[in-house]
């Protein structure tokens, strides 16, 4: 079995699937940037040290390859180049930039999203590597409402914004690529942290809010009983479905499909069966932030005389407007007949 190599290994997902891949048995290659306080190896050597410790047991190693997606041959010395070209046999493409706006086309999300894949599939082509699994998203849909099928692609739907844009053209290209002969596309939903421990190292889209939300409970004083109470208007009815998917069962369905190619060559949603409504997500808020006195308005109400606190908040979180809304339906037939769980 040759190497599957990982990009994106030091993001939330990426880290998950060295750990359940390893756990497997695959043999794994990971492509990594140094920071400025750690070279490549400390960074994988830190995540590996975190799930030894954290599983009970050493988990296999995999080779670390110091490159960059957005440069050619993928930033590999002739050494590591050498390496790859003898020993990769499939991509596991989940490097992405989660930049939402962009003021050009080489700038973020597309330098990545973009310019990233196609260097990636360029690599594939130069190294003879024809399998390649894209970690897409599930919202290249767009502002597209009802059923969305695994098998949609470009539809003639209008993006909500340039994330989503750069993520539909980079699954496009992928999908046009005549040299991989085997492609399998992941389409997760919005990734969360751990359904256990609650772990996560990003912060971005729904942790933004949650996190705006207790800083401006901070700004309040607490009552006798220790509630902090303002009054806070949501611009949504309640009933909004989102689906949040737990980092851990997206890493765990992936591997298990990357594991049995009787399931390649497919598109899957990972997507949850029951999505949380916004008013779940609402009363959670409330709970740990001891924070009351919120209320929904009614979706898309333009608020009179809103409060300071309202004014923060939504001022704030206009970068993800085009998900203050109801989300579609994603069917995910294909998931569920390959990892019914």
């Amino acid at each position: 079995m040759g190497y599957h190599l990982i990009t994106g290994a030091t993001g939330l997902l990426g880290r998950y699937l060295i750990r359940d891949l390893a756990s497997a048995g695959v043999p794994l290659a990971v492509l990594v940037r140094p920071t400025r306080r750690m070279t490549v190896d400390q960074r994988i050597d830190m995540i590996m040290a975190f799930w030894d410790e954290h599983l009970g047991r050493e988990l296999p190693r995999p080779m670390v390859l110091e490159g960059n997606i957005n440069e050619e041959n993928l930033g590999l010395s002739a050494e590591q180049l050498a390496w790859a070209t003898e020993n990769i046999d499939s991509i596991i493409h989940s490097a992405a930039s989660l930049s939402f706006y962009s003021t050009s086309h080489e700038s973020e999300p597309w330098r990545s999203n973009v310019g990233g894949v196609k260097k990636v599939l360029d690599f594939c082509q130069a190294a003879n590597i024809k399998k390649f699994y894209h970690v897409s998203t599930a919202y290249v849909c767009g502002l597209r409402s009802g059923k969305i099928m695994e098998s949609d692609v470009d539809v003639g739907q209008e993006s909500g914004n340039d994330y989503e844009r750069s993520k539909l053209e980079a699954e496009l290209m992928v999908r046009s690529a005549e040299h991989i002969e085997s492609l399998t596309v992941f389409r997760p939903a919005i990734i969360i942290g751990d359904s256990k421990t609650g772990f996560t190292n990003t912060f971005h889209g729904f942790y933004a809010a949650l996190q705006l939300g207790h800083t401006l409970t901070q700004m309040q004083s607490p009552d006798e009983t220790g509630r902090y109470y303002a009054k806070s208007r949501f611009t949504l009815n309640g009933d909004e479905s989102k689906n949040l998917i737990p980092v851990d069962w997206v890493s765990a369905v992936m591997s298990h499909i990357v594991t049995h190619p009787k399931h390649h060559e497919k598109t899957y949603h990972l997507t949850p069966l029951h999505p949380v409504q916004s008013r779940l997500v609402h009363d959670v808020l409330e709970a740990t932030c001891n924070f009351y006195g919120s209320e929904f308005a009614g979706a898309g109400v333009e608020l009179k005389d809103p409060t300071e606190a309202e004014r923060l908040f939504y001022d704030h979180i206009r970068v993800y407007n085009s998900y203050w809304r109801d989300d579609p339906v994603f069917d995910s037939t294909n998931t569920q007949t390959a990892a019914p769980h």
